[in-house]
């Protein structure tokens, strides 16, 4: 950047030197945080860029023009500041918390992403995107092509067109499996559950719609043929409304009783749109579909006698669950 002062006044300065005091402002300031006028100045400095006070000031203005976020004080402690982001610093933490928290991501690509998320902010707001957040031990380890693997999955999403992929699946020596041949299939949705993506899929080898995990897909290819179009009458909001932990399976018609302590769950898992009717004082019922039933019956069980099943032939399922698990785990004595 030396020698840019050698330009007085010319165009070329003019437009270099404005763009530079909005990045100064973006970088060193924001709503709590600004920069005098001999900081900026100080700031052009070391880019190569040397102007007078009235300079500085009348491009100042203009960006204001610009960007009505860009405030100054005046009196004793005068100065400059952007007060305004394209991201409030809670939503960079919310952003910086999800990402240092997924089990999709390795390492490296979690300080990459958060190195970008601080661009976003102030190099005082960044600062407090640093801090570390606690996450338990996962006994995974990140896929680091998965982001590939997305990419490709978008690009047919977007073009309509089939993909063709390995699967492949960690057995007891912890070494991937791979199925005995590729998988071919029509992209729907990507579904982000218990943190992972989830393709939501027409798979024809089943003639039905299906999930696959996305970091247990390897070698994903976009295809020239089209996608199958959706079974008729298939609705994918209550479809993915249905499913537990994206596990599919055959529907199924539930009634279930809970206690009304409980509607904080039972919002969690099925919507707010979920409608709860009344029994007593202190219960209610809902009707839902649900798939999976083992997978269903895993996470009704934690609510023990606070939950209860009232259709027949599910309730009959559900105590064969809990009977096999207490045959394994009883008290023999």
């Amino acid at each position: 950047m030396k020698g840019m002062n050698d330009m007085s006044d010319s165009p070329e300065l003019l437009r270099l030197r404005i763009m530079y005091i909005y990045r100064i402002l973006c970088e060193k300031t924001d709503a709590d945080h600004g920069i005098t006028m001999n900081g900026i100045i100080e700031q052009l400095a070391d880019f190569g860029i040397s102007a007078e006070r009235k300079a500085v000031g009348a491009d100042i203005e203009a960006l204001r023009l610009m960007d009505s976020s860009i405030v100054s004080r005046t009196g004793r402690y005068a100065d400059y500041r952007l007060t305004k982001r394209e991201f409030g610093l809670a939503e960079l933490k919310l952003l910086a918390d999800a990402v240092n928290s997924s089990r999709m991501l390795t390492a490296e690509q979690k300080e990459t992403i958060l190195t970008k998320l601080r661009g976003f902010a102030g190099e005082h707001q960044a600062k407090e995107l640093r801090r570390q957040l606690r996450i338990p031990k996962k006994q995974n380890t990140p896929d680091s092509e998965v982001f590939g693997t997305i990419d490709i999955i978008y690009k047919a999403l977007a073009e309509k067109k089939q993909i063709r992929f390995k699967y492949f699946s960690y057995e007891m020596d912890k070494k991937k499996h791979y199925r005995d041949s590729e998988r071919v299939c029509s992209p729907y949705e990507l579904v982000w559950n218990d943190e992972f993506y989830y393709l939501v899929a027409y798979y024809p080898n089943r003639g039905k719609v299906v999930n696959f995990r996305v970091d247990r897909m390897e070698d994903v290819r976009l295809m020239s043929e089209p996608c199958v179009p959706l079974p008729k009458g298939f609705d994918m909001e209550q479809y993915l409304g249905s499913i537990f932990s994206m596990f599919g399976g055959e529907e199924t018609s539930v009634r279930l009783r809970f206690h009304s302590s409980l509607a904080g769950p039972v919002i969690d898992r099925f919507g707010r749109d979920i409608s709860f009717i009344p029994d007593d004082a202190e219960h209610f019922h809902i009707n839902v579909t649900v798939r999976s039933q083992s997978t269903f019956f895993g996470w009704l069980t934690q609510f023990g006698a606070k939950a209860e099943i009232l259709t027949p032939e599910v309730r009959k399922a559900y105590a064969d669950f809990l009977r096999s698990i207490l045959a394994v785990n009883g008290d023999e004595g």
